[in-house]
């Protein structure tokens, strides 16, 4: 659904809100722990492309953004990505996500 030279953004296959959208780098980094200074950049472009998926979705007024890290904390992928979720229409949002 959206592409940059840094990330690609897709639905996710298991959607876990109305909005769920995987932005994942191009670059392979296995793990939030596994993030060294040589990957600011592409940690970076994750959140610019929140930005830019929020508003192609209508929901830049209200979204969350979240990372799963290794399996105790839900992390099924061996690569780092970023989850962009929202509620369209409700009023507060959702004020608690389980593992996505």
């Amino acid at each position: 659904m959206y592409e940059n030279e840094q990330v690609v953004a897709f639905h996710d296959i298991r959607p876990k809100a109305p909005v769920h959208v995987l932005i994942v780098p191009k670059k392979h980094i296995r793990s939030v722990n596994d993030i060294t200074e040589s990957d600011t950049a592409a940690i970076g472009a994750l959140f610019f492309a929140a930005q830019t998926v929020a508003e192609m979705m209508g929901v830049k007024d209200g979204y969350k953004i979240a990372f799963n890290v290794e399996r105790k904390g839900g992390q099924l992928i061996d690569h780092v990505h970023m989850h962009l979720l929202a509620w369209p229409g409700s009023q507060e949002g959702k004020k608690e996500v389980a593992f996505i």
